[in-house]
């Protein structure tokens, strides 16, 4: 079936399959941030934001974003990159599997809680799964990036 979406603010046409997933349409055209690590959406790895929400692609059906707003982290590189770059200095980047999915809530954090707890954090975050570290560098990193320390 043929829909029409606009990623990273550009309408697109794309043939889906009834059954095919957010994450395998995006990732067969290109968008190779998106990523899948559980299979029972409980990683956080493939989140994308649609219309302005986190979103875990590995879920959606990829015919149900007819007509929606997707944004990958390649749409908003900039913003990425300003946060890696506090995570690298904070110490809190490790092999940067999940960091596309976990950049993506965080800056989509950003964008909907101002001014959050420690525990808003955390709360916010359930879902995004890092192998590589204790999570206290990366909330360390996110409280600075958000201003609060």
């Amino acid at each position: 079936m043929q829909i029409e979406a606009t990623i990273n603010n550009q309408k697109m046409t794309l043939e889906v399959a009834p059954d095919e997933l957010l994450s395998d349409a995006l990732r067969a055209r290109g968008f190779l941030s998106i990523r899948q690590g559980c299979d029972t959406s409980c990683c956080g790895l493939c989140t994308v934001w649609i219309d302005g929400k986190p979103t875990l692609s590995c879920t959606t059906l990829a015919f149900r974003v007819k007509g929606k707003h997707i944004t990958t982290i390649e749409g908003v590189r900039q913003q990425a990159e300003e946060f890696a770059q506090v995570l690298a200095a904070e110490g809190a980047e490790q092999c940067g599997f999940c960091s596309p999915g976990f950049i993506m809530t965080v800056l989509a954090m950003k964008q909907e809680l101002k001014n959050p707890t420690e525990q808003e954090i955390i709360h916010y975050l359930t879902g995004n799964l890092c192998r590589c570290t204790g999570y206290l560098g990366q909330l360390r990193a996110i409280k600075k990036y958000l201003g609060g320390a």
